[in-house]
């Protein structure tokens, strides 16, 4: 998938201007990022992840953490989301709380300034 991307960006059917992530992405190295084109602190990305309900066992998340990092580690999964340019992180149950956590709180933001409701 990316294959195909970088061809179409070579081909110069289409030019990206930018990358929304705070640093350029590892597929598109010749394309800056917004922050680095002077939105500076912009970052706005895309993300998965799994979660259990409140309450699961300790002892089950890191067992279920340790199966899910095993398998973004195998090659053929890797290469297959790195293809669908993603990026692979693959990190502890606490270190993704707290990047959740991170993101609830500034998205939080983003919704209360644009005073953005459900409809």
């Amino acid at each position: 998938m990316a294959a195909q991307k970088s061809l179409v960006f070579k081909s110069g059917k289409l030019r990206p201007l930018a990358v929304t992530t705070l640093k350029r992405h590892p597929q598109l190295p010749d394309v800056p990022s917004l922050s680095e084109s002077g939105v500076k602190g912009f970052e706005a990305v895309a993300w998965f992840g799994m979660v259990a309900p409140p309450g699961t066992p300790k002892e089950i998340i890191n067992k279920l953490n340790v199966e899910v990092v095993k398998a973004l580690n195998t090659p053929e999964v890797r290469q297959r989301l790195i293809d669908g340019g993603s990026e692979v992180i693959g990190n502890s149950p606490e270190e993704a709380d707290r990047f959740l956590k991170a993101e609830i709180a500034k998205w939080a933001v983003v919704v209360k300034n644009g005073k953005i409701t459900a409809e």
